[in-house]
């Protein structure tokens, strides 16, 4: 399948820079539509898909490790003097279980993901387009599109999901060692009080939108690959710009998806 090349224009007037976006938003939806047409269709590439999800989801647990961390010990140092100014501190726990499990473990997650994977997936692929292996493909009769793009789709999709439960188990013990430095909380108090803090409206929506920012992810690193150009200079500029198109995506359909979560659970306006 042959997809349009998406010249980018370097002169950075405001004409220039909305045709390349208008050109990006195009072609991605082009690509988003032959996916959508390959996904089901045979061979399916179960081991491709399995090796992809450890080179690009398991290899990612020490950076998102130290995130999640991070994100739950901040929060509870942060929130504490503001909750100590109310008598609120009681409710320490149960503002940094909402806070990660809803918003900041899905997307804080899917970034730093999107940062590592999807820059990966575009300089990969685009040494393989200007180097002209995937033509070789082509000619050699093999699906380039279902074995290159389709596998790693799949990946990214299955992978975020689990790596998004990991770091808020993470981010939930971070904000415990945060409370144990500023206050003398037990640890079963503090299990109680998330536990009892999480309901499904809670749980379910923030992980739903982690397969959406998975596919984002993806979707956006293979698009950026595939349709590269221009030799080494434009596998850099398909590894780059993946990264932001893929970051400014996810933060996009963050806000729909929240939207939509209030729409379908008002009780968690």
């Amino acid at each position: 399948m042959k997809l349009p090349q998406i010249k980018h224009i370097r002169k950075p007037n405001l004409s220039q820079l909305a045709y390349n976006f208008f050109a990006n938003i195009t072609g991605l939806t082009i690509f988003n539509w032959e996916f959508l047409k390959q996904v089901f269709l045979p061979p399916y590439e179960i081991k491709e898909v399995k090796k992809h999800m450890d080179e690009l989801g398991v290899k990612t647990f020490p950076i998102v490790s130290v995130t999640g961390f991070i994100i739950g010990l901040v929060l509870a140092m942060q929130s504490y003097p503001v909750l100590q100014r109310f008598g609120a501190t009681d409710f320490l726990p149960n503002t940094v279980a909402l806070s990660v499990i809803r918003e900041l473990g899905p997307v804080i997650t899917a970034l730093i993901f999107a940062g590592r994977v999807s820059s990966g997936i575009g300089a990969e692929l685009g040494s393989m387009r200007v180097t002209e292996q995937i033509d070789a493909m082509e000619v050699s009769a093999i699906n380039p599109f279902n074995y290159l793009v389709v596998t790693r789709v799949i990946a990214t999709t299955m992978i975020l999901p689990i790596l998004t439960i990991y770091v808020n188990f993470l981010a939930l013990f971070g904000g415990y060692i945060a409370v144990i430095i500023t206050e003398n909380m037990s640890f079963e108090y503090y299990k109680n009080a998330v536990v009892g803090a999480i309901e499904f409206g809670d749980f379910i929506p923030g992980m739903a939108k982690t397969f959406v920012f998975g596919y984002i992810v993806g979707i956006v690193g293979a698009f950026k690959g595939f349709t590269a150009d221009g030799g080494t200079e434009g596998v850099g500029r398909a590894s780059t710009t993946a990264v932001v198109l893929a970051s400014l995506l996810i933060l996009i359909f963050d806000m729909v998806l929240v939207k939509l979560t209030l729409m379908l659970w008002p009780t968690l306006g």
